[in-house]
């Protein structure tokens, strides 16, 4: 069967990402040691900026320019009552991101960091306005505990939404990115990816969203049980698996994960949902993990499973569990902050410091 156009273009951004060169990891490690500050005392933001370093070739970098690029979209699956708040909320903040209200605006304001929202599936219909890019591929998913929640050209269309966004930040000279979300009842199908790809019980990745009660949290536990057990033979790998119990939004995001790593450039994923596209990207390409940063841990108990899967320690613990890319708005201060320390920091030579006596220890 002939390739489309969009499935043709993932496979392509799959194959042209490409692992960063350890050698480059050791060059930032020994510029480490010149600096004007004792060996490791950084801590982490001494990692952070050593894997920017080789990120970018070794060559002189910045990553001032940082996007958050938010993506939107509904879940059929909630149907089945998985979640406390109506389906209209996710059109309903998609117009509150638009007229900056939402917390996502607040923290990306303060930051400096720029925001661009995306219409990869909500229900709808939104009003026509500039600051939404609208790239809607279906008015939601379908309900997965019936059928699979998108056909597999919707899922290589939304894949290709993240991938252009993509190279639209590259384009206009973003050198940081990050991702967030929008959907309402989608830590449901984040939670069923949690448990496909990690094969740990569903009762162990799943939480209460956003509020869920006890009825609530048990409707979901079985929609999931139910999702998982209707489409076990298609679940072999992350396409069928994002295919069948995923969501358009997430698909949008595991694209732009790829991109991001494609074109060369690090990419902090968000919480629970977020990571669940970033583990579906790592797993359709290992590499990924060379250029992703995990912003955060969420509070919810599939977040941590799914970052061990993709070989991340998070940055920050703050208890956050919002979603919208709250926490990676906050995280991106952290490796700007790393990053400077490690390009204007003065060495040991240049300001005339003495370094440590390692013949006459005291």
């Amino acid at each position: 069967m002939t390739e489309t156009s969009n499935e043709l273009i993932f496979h392509e951004t799959v194959q042209r990402i490409q692992p960063v060169d350890a050698r480059l990891l050791e060059l930032a490690v020994e510029r480490q040691r010149h600096l004007t500050k004792p060996e490791g005392s950084l801590g982490r933001l001494e990692e952070v900026a050593n894997r920017c370093f080789a990120i970018f070739g070794g060559h002189s970098f910045s990553v001032s320019k940082a996007r958050i690029v938010v993506f939107a979209g509904d879940h059929g699956v909630c149907a089945e009552g998985v979640n406390p708040y109506p389906q209209a909320v996710t059109a309903q903040m998609v117009m509150n991101f638009v007229h900056n209200g939402a917390a996502i605006n607040c923290l990306a304001k303060t930051c400096g960091i720029e925001l661009r929202i995306v219409d990869v599936g909500v229900i709808g219909p939104l009003p026509f306005c500039a600051e939404i890019v609208n790239r809607n591929v279906a008015h939601g998913t379908r309900n997965f505990c019936d059928a699979p929640a998108m056909t597999l050209p919707e899922a290589f269309a939304a894949l290709r939404v993240g991938i252009d966004m993509a190279n639209d930040a590259v384009a206009d000279g973003c050198t940081l990115l990050g991702f967030g979300e929008m959907g309402i009842g989608n830590t449901t199908p984040a939670s069923a990816i949690a448990a496909a790809l990690t094969q740990r019980p569903v009762r162990e990745v799943v939480g209460r969203g956003t509020g869920a009660n006890d009825d609530c949290l048990r409707r979901k536990i079985s929609a999931i049980e139910r999702g998982l057990a209707l489409h076990c033979e298609h679940l072999k790998n992350p396409l069928d698996i994002l295919r069948n119990v995923g969501g358009l939004e997430i698909a949008a995001m595991c694209g732009f994960c790829l991109g991001a790593a494609a074109n060369r450039r690090p990419v902090l994923t968000d919480g629970l949902i977020a990571t669940s596209a970033a583990a579906l990207a790592v797993q359709m390409q290992p590499v990924v993990k060379d250029y992703l940063f995990a912003a955060h841990t969420s509070t919810e108990p599939g977040h941590v499973s799914l970052l061990e899967s993709t070989g991340q320690q998070p940055l920050l613990n703050l208890g956050l569990r919002l979603g919208e890319g709250t926490g990676v708005a906050l995280a991106m201060s952290i490796v700007q902050a790393a990053v400077a320390a490690f390009n204007e920091m003065a060495t040991f030579e240049s300001a005339a410091v003495s370094v440590k006596d390692t013949d006459n220890p005291r």
